[in-house]
């Protein structure tokens, strides 16, 4: 048991959305600059795909801790200090541009980065109600999704050369740390709050299991390695940062509609369409010969890619009670991240071929795919032995 875990119907939003929303356009411009200045510091491209799968390991390692932060501090100072240690490692990374020094500083960014996605997630989601919580999953997902996009706007105008880049990264990351730091009543309120048991682990649905672990698998290398995908094998290199944005703003879009649908329709077949329109995206990107197609297929991919962890998540959290949905929030975190481990990896073991990053993410949303229809079947019949409400 731990006693500073919070359940606040009533608090305040803003604070926390305020300070994520800065935190986006920071994390999407960051993400889309690092593949790309590779070159211009004299670093191998291969690094990109490490530099991905060490942040997630990060973000493993995070999430593994973020509950015990929230209870000895909080969630408005757990939130303070993970953004802190964020802007040190990106202006560490100016400073010390060798791989080893990025490797490093990339594993301890993933882990602040897990402390603010839990502590922002279970912030917004510690209510009773699961239309509500639905509701605010999918503004939490529209705010993250419109700052990445805003973020990855910035690579034409800001550039990816110098100190500027840097700089303007940590001056967002400054002022996201102002949005808790002035707010102190928006902090939810303190009460009991209780870790999930080895027994109702069991009795989570599988599928929302499955699915974080398949966001991760999926967009670990759409955020580390697609930029140089199309820097590298597609004839708008020119124009990263603009079709990374459409790919973002495709999920940005997305969410009112994935959050209502989450709430209405059986999660598992949601994520199943999802996953099926994700797969033909995909193989568009792989085959695109115009830049209106290729923005067109990265729109569309991020809005299956995009769309299936709050739908999971939405899952994993039907009717549970608001003390544990930290200890609920971090878990899916965790099995998000053991797919972005993963993910970059081995997507970009055989990144010399120009089709390998779109048939990679083809082929893991198709067996997605197949796996929830298949679940969703049992779920229908009563032979997949989920409890009645996991599985809707």
């Amino acid at each position: 048991m731990f006693n500073n875990s919070v359940q606040a119907p009533n608090s305040g939003i803003l604070s926390p959305l305020l300070g994520l929303a800065l935190f986006a356009v920071a994390s999407g411009y960051l993400m889309s600059l690092l593949p790309l200045a590779l070159t211009a510091l004299a670093l191998p491209l291969s690094l990109s795909a490490w530099l991905a799968s060490a942040y997630y390991t990060g973000l493993l390692l995070g999430a593994l801790q973020a509950q015990r932060l929230i209870a000895v501090i909080g969630h408005r100072m757990a939130f303070i200090i993970c953004l802190l240690v964020l802007l040190a490692t990106v202006l560490l990374m100016f400073m010390l541009p060798y791989a080893g020094a990025w490797l490093a500083l990339r594993l301890v960014a993933g882990a602040a980065t897990a402390g603010i996605f839990v502590v922002v997630e279970s912030w917004l989601l510690l209510v009773n109600d699961d239309k509500q919580r639905a509701a605010r999953l999918g503004i939490y997902m529209l705010t993250l999704y419109a700052g990445s996009a805003v973020g990855q706007l910035l690579i034409e105008p800001i550039g990816i050369v110098g100190s500027v880049p840097f700089i303007s990264i940590a001056t967002l990351l400054a002022l996201a740390i102002l949005a808790p730091l002035f707010t102190r009543t928006a902090k939810p309120q303190q009460v009991l709050h209780s870790a999930v048991s080895i027994k109702e682990l069991s009795s989570l649905s599988k599928p929302a299991f499955i699915g974080c672990v398949v966001s991760g698998l999926v967009l670990g290398p759409i955020y580390g390695l697609m930029p140089s995908y199309l820097s590298n094998y597609t004839q708008w290199g020119n124009k990263v940062g603009v079709l990374m944005a459409s790919l973002v703003l495709g999920g940005m879009l997305v969410q009112p509609l994935s959050s209502y649908l989450s709430a209405r329709l059986n999660k598992t077949l949601l994520q199943a369409f999802a996953a099926a329109i994700g797969v033909l995206a995909a193989l568009a990107i792989a085959m695109a010969n115009t830049w209106l197609a290729m923005w067109l297929s990265l729109f569309i991919l991020g809005a299956a890619a995009f769309s299936i962890y709050p739908i999971a998540i939405s899952q994993a959290c039907v009717n549970v009670p608001a003390e544990k949905i930290v200890a609920i929030t971090e878990l899916m975190l965790i099995s998000y991240s053991i797919g972005s481990i993963c993910g970059p990896l081995l997507a970009g073991s055989a990144q010399s071929l120009a089709f390998k990053l779109p048939l990679y993410i083809a082929l893991v949303l198709a067996s997605t795919s197949v796996y929830m229809l298949i679940m969703a079947s049992k779920e229908k019949t009563g032979r997949g032995h989920l409890p009645p409400t996991l599985g809707v």
